[in-house]
């Protein structure tokens, strides 16, 4: 039985704006074993990269449990929360912005274990190339700077720059939404091999349902701040239960001659988190709406083995 290592019970994030109140994270719960890949997933603005950040408090949580190795970190002071960061780390997005353009790839990969302490100069500089080498960097770009490599070495940096603690777990922060197709593919082939080579475990953040797929163990369906269904990655795409998960996954293409499936178009836009419906928050956009829709939000029931949703239809059957 596989080893639980992160928990999230009940975490909100809301942000204060002048325009009223944002619901970016809206009371979501879920975990995630050791050395297994959750895939997050949905539209941009549904809140999966303020999930992530929440989960390893570089967003500080509104409420909520988030239990890392049996530790609330949620309630940590700055001293023990800096020791937990080594455990837990996180790949940007962008590769270029998340670089310090006056720093060079050495210097990038190596100021973690600068301030954490890891040791003298040449055991950091013999702990660069290492990571260097891990992620297949050549050692000619140690003293090059962020602006004189491309989007894919970019992204291979701040993987060995998030590996250079040797970490437990990692947010990966839709880390290859930004770069093309064939370097996507290298990469996820390179976290797949670090995390079988380190016994990682992953929080994956994506749009992309192919990508996902790809690499995930399960998968977290998020819609305007919630997790609408999570199940194995298999159980998922086979027998997707929430209107919101159907419609995502017909719009994934199918690159076979002679096959089709019924796209399932949403009408309207995604609410306003500052004044999210009533309800379940789905509502005004799914054709299968029904009158209890619109009054109480639905809770999670299980349709099959670690298969859970939140949807009126699966609990009136």
């Amino acid at each position: 039985m596989s080893e639980e290592l992160l928990s999230v019970n009940n975490l909100k994030k809301y942000f204060s704006t002048g325009a009223g109140t944002v619901h970016a994270v809206d009371d979501i719960s879920f975990s995630i074993n050791k050395k297994e890949t959750l895939g997050l997933v949905g539209e941009s603005g549904c809140g999966k990269s303020t999930t992530g950040r929440t989960v390893i408090r570089l967003i500080e949580p509104t409420a909520g449990e988030i239990i890392y190795n049996n530790k609330n970190i949620a309630d940590l002071n700055k001293r023990e929360l800096r020791q937990t960061r080594r455990e837990m780390q996180i790949i940007f997005q962008d590769p270029y912005s998340s670089l310090d353009p006056r720093k060079s790839i050495g210097d990038t990969i190596g100021k973690p274990l600068q301030i954490h302490k890891f040791g003298t100069k040449k055991e950091i500089e013999d702990k660069v190339d290492e990571l260097m080498e891990k992620v297949g960097l050549s050692p000619d770009i140690y003293n090059k700077y962020p602006h004189e490599l491309d989007g894919g070495r970019r992204q291979r940096v701040g993987i060995a720059r998030a590996l250079s603690l040797n970490p437990n777990f990692i947010v990966c922060d839709e880390p290859v939404s930004a770069l093309d197709v064939s370097i996507q593919a290298q990469i996820l082939n390179l976290l797949e091999e670090l995390q079988h080579d380190m016994d990682l475990t992953f929080l994956f953040i994506a749009h992309d349902l192919s990508v996902i797929k790809h690499i995930s163990t399960r998968i977290a369906v998020m819609y305007l701040g919630k997790i609408v269904e999570i199940a194995p990655k298999n159980a998922l795409f086979k027998n997707p239960v929430h209107p919101y998960t159907k419609a995502l996954l017909s719009a994934v293409p199918i690159p076979k001659l002679n096959r089709r499936h019924d796209r399932i178009i949403l009408e309207g836009a995604v609410p306003s988190p500052i004044n999210p419906p009533s309800g379940c928050s789905f509502h005004p956009r799914c054709k299968e709406m029904m009158p209890i829709c619109k009054e109480i939000d639905p809770a999670e029931t299980m349709v099959g083995e670690d298969h859970r949703v939140n949807c009126h239809l699966v609990s009136e059957k």
